[in-house]
């Protein structure tokens, strides 16, 4: 069984920190047993949120605050016009923590394939990309965390969302390649809204094909 929380979108977003401590509390209950997995959907207003590697020259310059938490990754930014998605996952026996990145890739790159928007991996890089070899730009950021078997953290696509706070930070670490939405890519605007349902609906053939095998 697969839960799905959407916590807030569009002039509903929720503040980052409200949207960590949802994630620490369904994190610690499915942990326990209490409830089935979940995936929360939801938008924050802007923020910039660093990953335990994060370098001082990747932060802003301009004084802008950085909210520092414990999910693998760099640098990156969250805000209005993007689907940020925490998978409250229990993972099986032996974890592989690689495999369950490259299965959220492959999630969002279907997700795309429906729109028409051609997404990629990129070796030796994590998240979703578009863009010939060598001039790629990002599109969907991916930083996790497992504790106690259970993912926390998860997947950013950028959906109608500005892409000026990303000129303040090296987004991710990354200094050759740059990002795009999925609005600039169609040509015509595609709101985090319309992409709640396909997401959703990739994500339970993805629980049910596991309970199959």
């Amino acid at each position: 069984m697969l839960d799905f929380v959407v916590a807030g979108l569009s002039a509903n977003s929720v503040p980052y920190i409200e949207g960590l401590d949802l994630q620490r509390a369904v994190h610690r209950a499915v942990v326990a047993g209490e409830r089935p997995d979940a995936v929360i959907l939801l938008e924050h207003p802007s923020v910039y949120t660093a990953g335990k590697r994060t370098a001082p020259d990747e932060r802003p310059t301009d004084g802008t605050p950085v909210i520092d938490v414990d999910r693998g990754g760099k640098i990156t930014w969250h805000g209005p016009g993007q689907l940020v998605g925490y998978p409250i996952l229990r993972l099986a026996e032996p974890i592989d923590v690689v495999g369950y990145v490259r299965r959220l890739e492959g999630i969002l790159i279907d997700v795309l394939a429906g729109l028409g928007v051609a997404g990629r991996r990129v070796e030796g890089r994590s998240g979703v990309w578009v863009g010939p070899p060598g001039l790629e730009n990002k599109i969907a950021a991916i930083g996790i965390r497992v504790a106690d078997g259970v993912t926390m953290h998860g997947f950013a696509l950028n959906c109608s969302n500005s892409l000026d706070p990303y000129e303040r930070i090296v987004a991710c670490g990354i200094r050759d390649a740059g990002v795009t939405t999925i609005t600039r890519e169609l040509g015509r605007e595609v709101t985090p809204e319309q992409l709640v349902a396909p997401i959703s609906q990739r994500f339970l053939a993805e629980a049910e094909a596991a309970v199959a095998a």
